[in-house]
């Protein structure tokens, strides 16, 4: 089956930077909704008409992947509003942050921890890949038609090198997938 918008395709990736330094690798394939939420644009479009077995290679500007830096997005914030099992790496969605946070924090992005010193807290609401034009090697393991269900949603559920918290904050983890 070729790849068209609103199916489901199975990846395998190896991610770099432009010096060639490994930043992800997804060795086991994962299901992503083409036409959906599940993958940058750039990377969609580069799919299309591919099959199985097919390899590409791609390299992506930030303001194609994951976007500028934006030093708008790093907060200061008070040590004493956060957890006292606080620790660089820990993230926080923007609905969730402690009460007293900067209110010009946007609710919709995800902060991460990125510094803690005893007075305060550095919060960073940018993507880790901000900033970065990336080298995106793709191997397509499979191709399907999407369910309804997936087409209603715009999803398989896994989305692209997203930052997902469901508790307020959780533990860094080193994986962008």
């Amino acid at each position: 089956m070729e790849i068209t918008k609103q199916c489901v395709v199975a990846l395998t990736w190896t991610l770099k930077d432009t010096l060639g330094e490994e930043l992800d690798v997804l060795d086991e394939p994962v299901e992503f909704l083409v036409g959906g939420t599940d993958l940058l644009e750039k990377v969609q479009e580069a799919l299309q008409g591919h099959r199985a077995g097919d390899k590409l290679d791609l390299h992506l500007e930030p303001e194609e992947a994951f976007g500028d830096f934006n030093d708008q997005l790093i907060f200061l914030e008070p040590r004493a509003n956060f957890p006292k099992e606080l620790e660089e790496g820990l993230t926080f969605e923007g609905s969730a942050l402690p009460a007293g946070s900067h209110p010009d924090m946007p609710k919709d992005a995800i902060y991460v921890v990125t510094d803690v010193y005893p007075e305060h807290v550095v919060l960073d609401g940018n993507h880790p890949l901000a900033g970065i034009a990336i080298r995106l090697h793709l191997k397509v393991i499979g191709v399907r038609e999407a369910t309804l269900d997936e087409i209603g949603t715009g999803t398989c559920g896994s989305g692209f090198f997203k930052l997902q918290s469901d508790s307020g904050y959780m533990p860094g983890n080193g994986t962008i997938h």
